[in-house]
């Protein structure tokens, strides 16, 4: 619409002037060489107009024939140009692909057209990287060094470079360069804050996590959280050499994250070493709130040193009903109980993890109670069995790795705050212990003995409620009274061509299963003796029942 107006403004003094000159005739002469010109006013300003296109024209022709050399050059240089530019894109996508022979060829192509462009140099760097020659890409990394354009990304490339080699010096040197001339880059800050950790820095290590936050790097509550680890890292790290120290930074890493369950146990624990009991006690409960942890329930329970077992059970009490439904809490309080000697308090807390599938734990404590209510020694070693095959309980784990201990550096990949308290995922689908590892696991005193298959009767329901019975397996019945102690029972029905019966050993665990691939082999295979224990293991209570009668002398009956 403008260069509408503007054409119109323009007519428009045109046509105004040429109104104004018809209006005002008059005449020109022009004596020149002894000629003489008569003509208008008008027809004097177009030939002046005429005159002035002519010149310009001439003079357009001239500059276009001097100038005939320079734009071919210019043409020639675009064209090379641009072929170098084609052949860095090419290149770029062939690396991306993964092809080395057409990297290679597209930057010799890019080196011949364009040698001194970043790209180029880039291009260079990446292919030798594709194809392995370390040397090269180093090279052309070094070369970027010399141009502030493509310094920073020269210094990256070095960097990982010399990380591959395993010159962590160099790369640190690097890293720190990096930073100097650009302390934004995030990859820089990143690795200077690896290093300050992986050596134990925790100081350098908080500075460099401050910096990533100031530039923002990272969100506040990843710094938040970053700066707590290190403190509580610090504490741990200073606490026999610095207890003043190591308690400052540990109630400062509370306060940044009150769910760190290292702090706040340590600062809970230094706290009632002190005798401020109050203080632990609020601190470690609201690190109860947010995460529970068995670390914390102790610390909470030995808040008050030399208090009685039943002070201790009060305060599991409390932890229980903070979380109330979490494992932990229960495993807390059952064990305080036990401690406590409330038995049937603990029987009624377990209660519930028991029926959902027990633990490692779980397991444990159970058999801690079995032993210090009843003392049953085969309870406790049932219990104990189970707990080599029940599920495992939550553990520090990070990239793969289960630790009893937290840490505050992943020792596989060098990750600050990797360690998370969870239940290893292997773990998770551990398979129910079946009654024959039950057995298998018993104490090497226990008495077997074998029994030919034909004096054995079993049915296959039976069979299968006793494969797949966990929690308390039948005892079988006890050899005949008649025998002498120690005399090994034989078969009733004893064919002259037997073999004599003599102890058996164990069968191995692997063989106690009831799948369809174990029963179809054990309906080819010829029959093979069975064996069961003895009732009455050496320090085994036996069952509470009335003992069977003696067997007749026509067969044996594992059950009645």
């Amino acid at each position: 619409m403008v260069r509408v107006l503007v054409y119109l403004a323009v007519f428009a003094c045109l046509a105004f002037g040429a109104v104004w000159l018809a209006d005002r005739p008059g005449e020109i002469s022009v004596i020149w060489q002894g000629y003489r010109v008569d003509t208008s006013v008008a027809i004097g300003a177009i030939g002046v107009v005429v005159l002035a296109f002519l010149v310009l024209l001439v003079w357009a022709v001239i500059r276009f024939v001097f100038g005939l050399p320079s734009a071919f050059s210019l043409s020639s240089r675009a064209r090379r140009r641009a072929r170098g530019f084609e052949a860095v894109s090419r290149g770029m996508v062939a690396i991306g692909a993964g092809d080395p022979i057409a990297a290679g060829r597209y930057t010799g192509e890019a080196r011949r057209f364009v040698p001194n462009e970043p790209l180029t140099l880039l291009l260079e760097a990446q292919t030798a990287q594709l194809t392995g020659n370390r040397a090269q890409a180093e090279a052309a990394f070094k070369a970027m060094l010399d141009r502030s354009e493509t310094r920073v990304l020269g210094l990256r490339g070095l960097f990982v470079e010399a990380k591959r080699r395993g010159d962590m010096p160099a790369a640190r040197a690097f890293a720190d360069d990096a930073v100097r001339r650009s302390p934004s880059l995030a990859w820089a800050n990143d690795a200077l804050l690896d290093f300050h950790t992986n050596a134990g820095d925790w100081q350098a290590a908080r500075t460099a996590v401050e910096r990533r936050a100031a530039l923002r790097l990272a969100d506040k509550a990843e710094a938040r959280r970053q700066r707590a680890v290190l403190l509580a890292a610090e504490a741990l790290e200073a606490r026999d050499r610095e207890p003043e120290r190591a308690l400052a930074a540990a109630l400062e890493a509370v306060k940044l994250a009150p769910g760190l369950t290292p702090a706040a146990a340590l600062a809970g624990r230094m706290l009632s070493e002190r005798g401020d009991v109050r203080k632990a006690s609020k601190l470690l409960e609201t690190a109860w709130r947010e995460a529970p942890h068995p670390d914390v329930a102790s610390a909470y329970l030995d808040v008050r040193p030399g208090d009685s077992a039943f002070d201790r059970l009060n305060r599991a009490q409390t932890l229980s009903k903070l979380r109330p439904a979490d494992p932990e809490s229960v495993l807390a309080l059952a064990g305080a109980a036990i401690q406590a000697r409330e038995f049937q308090k603990a029987r009624e807390t377990l209660k519930p993890l028991l029926a959902g599938g027990p633990s490692v734990r779980a397991c444990l404590l159970m058999a801690e109670l079995e032993e210090a209510e009843h003392g049953a020694a085969g309870k406790v070693r049932e219990w104990l069995a189970r707990a080599t095959r029940a599920p495992h309980d939550a553990a520090w784990v990070a990239d793969g790795l289960v630790s009893d201990h937290w840490m505050p550096v992943s020792p596989i990949t060098g990750r600050l705050d990797a360690f998370v308290w969870t239940v290893p995922p292997a773990t998770l689908g551990s398979p129910p212990q079946a009654l024959d590892d039950v057995l298998a696991d018993l104490d090497d005193s226990t008495k077997l003995i074998e029994v030919k298959p034909e004096s054995v009767t079993l049915s296959e329901p039976a069979a299968t409620a006793a494969s797949k019975e966990e929690p308390k397996p039948e005892p079988p019945p006890a050899p005949p009274a008649s025998k002498p102690a120690g005399e090994p029972m034989a078969s009733a029905e004893t064919k002259p061509s037997d073999p004599e019966v003599s102890p058996a050993r164990p069968a191995p665990a692997g063989e106690a299963g009831a799948g369809p691939a174990a029963a179809a082999v054990r309906e080819a295979a010829p029959p093979k003796p069975v064996i069961f224990p003895v009732s009455h293991a050496p320090d085994d209570p036996g069952p509470d029942e009335e003992q069977p009668p003696e067997p007749k002398k026509s067969g044996f009956r594992l059950f009645s």
